[in-house]
């Protein structure tokens, strides 16, 4: 059994590159400089349907002619030239509309979707906070019904998505209870933006992904419709959980465009830069190198679309949470490797902010980060294989 794509795959992918060529390529590095978020690029990704990739055609979306490995290709491209257009596609599919899509009532779907799958509007999921993420009963963000309304007090931090102009919700878990075993009842509460006593602070100044929207959130008495609820009451950290493991897959192919954009780099400029009379590429120590970055492509990229291919075709849960789970801790892990090798290959240019594998190197180290550290993905996959961790 291979997992190499269809031909419609690699058709949809020339398509999406020649998107992020023209659209996205020669802006980069102003976006990066300027910490600049390009909301009409977001609205030209959403018009090629980048954010409908895994949405039924009722919402705007692809419908049967889309699913998880062309979002995937359409990550991976945007992230070959961007890592921040391309965590702004992930998240705001991943976090934004997979979570409504998957656990929201049918109301919800209709009133929400239509513009975050058009690109029109984006949502985000707010997990972490300054003393909380993959440790939900440490969760201190809180929500008590009061009569038919969701009164929510707390904060959040590192929220991609949650503070754009264009930003229509943000989804977060908290506190609504305590389980008949005393550990925290969490839900999930849909809180639109402009509700009083909400407020996305200033965004963070951020080590990379700087054209990306990221902020810290807080919450006072901000009051919800109780209808506001995503999924069942008590269920919120568990269904987070679930979508992580989409999203830890789609971070893959985000790493595997980041890996792609530093093998061009490297081939390219260990061919032209000339030494000792020719090419540095002639010399081992650096052929040797670049011949590292193929490698870590291919298992990279092979991991990441056995995934996508597990989770299109259905594959037990069990089994596609061990693959999404190795294919993240590899691939990310690669990810950061490649910018390193990159930067070596570039030699002192590697260091300056005029050439991109700078902005690369700067972007990927955030990769073995979010959506769960290398720590956490290397206890699940030795939970998975029957050890039991801690």
């Amino acid at each position: 059994m291979t997992f190499e794509l269809s031909r419609e795959h690699e058709e949809f992918r020339r398509s999406v590159r020649e998107f992020a060529e023209a659209e996205i390529a020669p802006h980069a590095a102003q976006w990066d400089r300027d910490h600049h978020f390009p909301v009409d690029v977001v609205g030209k990704m959403g018009a090629l349907g980048l954010f409908g990739l895994t949405a039924p055609e009722e919402y705007g979306g692809a419908g049967d002619d889309g699913d998880f490995t062309s979002l995937c290709v359409a990550i991976e491209e945007i992230g070959r030239v961007d890592q921040s257009m391309g965590i702004t596609l992930q998240a705001g599919v991943g976090l934004g509309i997979n979570p409504i899509l998957t656990y929201g009532t049918d109301e919800q779907k209709q009133r929400w979707l239509p513009a975050l799958v058009a690109g029109e509007q984006l949502a985000g999921f707010g997990l972490t906070e300054p003393g909380a993420g993959s440790d939900a009963g440490a969760t201190r963000t809180k929500a008590e019904l009061v009569g038919d309304e969701w009164v929510v007090n707390g904060s959040k931090q590192f929220i991609t998505n949650s503070g754009s102009s264009i930003t229509s919700l943000v989804t977060v878990t908290a506190r609504t209870g305590t389980r008949e075993d005393g550990r925290p009842e969490i839900s999930a509460i849909m809180v639109p933006a402009g509700t009083p006593g909400f407020t996305a602070e200033k965004a963070y100044d951020k080590l990379g992904w700087h054209a990306s929207d990221t902020h810290p959130l807080s919450f006072e008495d901000a009051r919800v419709p109780a209808d506001h609820l995503l999924g069942d009451r008590g269920r919120g950290y568990a269904q987070f959980l679930a979508t992580l493991d989409d999203g830890r897959v789609a971070i893959s192919a985000l790493s595997v465009g980041c890996i792609q954009a530093c093998l061009d780099m490297a081939v390219a400029y260990a061919g032209e830069r000339q030494t000792f009379g020719g090419p540095i590429g002639r010399k081992q120590g650096v052929a040797f190198q670049v011949a590292d970055l193929e490698v870590m492509l291919h298992a990279s990229r092979m991991l990441t679309y056995r995934a996508a291919a597990m989770k299109d075709a259905g594959a037990p849960y069990r089994d596609f949470k061990q693959a999404a789970a190795v294919a993240k801790l590899y691939s990310t892990e690669s990810a950061v490797t490649a910018t390193r090798i990159a930067t070596q290959v570039f030699g002192g240019y590697g260091f300056m902010e005029e050439y991109p594998v700078a902005r690369f190197y700067r972007d990927a180290k955030v990769l073995e980060i979010g959506e769960g550290t290398s720590e956490v993905q290397r206890m699940l996959i030795a939970r998975g294989l029957g050890l039991p961790v801690e």
